[in-house]
């Protein structure tokens, strides 16, 4: 018998395909936002206010954060991805892993800066995307409204909970530019016999 199993597919199967003249009107959104630092856990909560997002729980630890999802319907959770103790990622993994109500709730995780392998976890541990700090209002509404528009099934197996990674490299949505710089995340990376060359 194998260890492998099929993915299971979940609920929160993907937005449909929306005009990207779509007005989303998120007064109705509950919110939580999970972060260590009180000023920018009060910043993001104070911006999502700006959006229309009236009910945001605002939550300084991963164990504050967990015993509300148990209890809380959340339609969105932002979460700073280093935190004490237990962190952002052990939140997510949790959550996916939890069987509560909000297991399949989106998650935008937010950390100081994203490397490829705190890329790689917060895509392991099942979160939707995670986006580099400094947050502007104008990223935080992008990003809030990317994981809205995201297509993506969840799936569930006996090593992974969360959306479908098998992911297409789709880049940043429609009209929002990269923020990197560097010739492979431009796909001009010319790997020659000779060595490496940006082209």
């Amino acid at each position: 018998m194998s260890d492998r199993t099929e993915p299971v597919e979940r609920k929160g199967a993907g937005a449909p395909n929306l005009n990207p003249n779509t007005v989303f009107n998120l007064s109705k959104a509950t919110v939580m936002v999970v972060d260590d630092e009180p000023f920018s856990l009060r910043l993001t909560a104070q911006t999502l206010l700006g959006f229309g997002v009236v009910t945001r729980h605002q939550c300084g630890s991963a164990d504050d954060a967990s015993a509300l999802l148990k209890s809380h319907p959340v339609d969105l959770l932002i979460v700073d991805a280093e935190m004490p103790g237990k962190d952002g990622y052990d939140l997510v993994n949790w959550l996916r892993r939890s069987g509560v109500d909000n297991a399949w709730t989106p998650v935008l995780m937010i950390a100081g800066h994203t490397p490829a392998s705190k890329v790689a976890k917060a895509r392991d541990c099942g979160a939707n995307f995670i986006v580099a700090r400094p947050l502007t209002a104008t990223l935080l509404l992008d990003r809030i409204l990317w994981v809205a528009k995201d297509l993506r099934g969840m799936l569930e197996t006996s090593t992974y909970a969360g959306p479908d990674r098998r992911f297409r490299e789709l880049g940043p949505p429609e009209g929002v530019a990269e923020r990197r710089g560097d010739p492979l995340s431009r796909g001009k990376l010319n790997l020659s016999a000779e060595g490496g060359t940006a082209t």
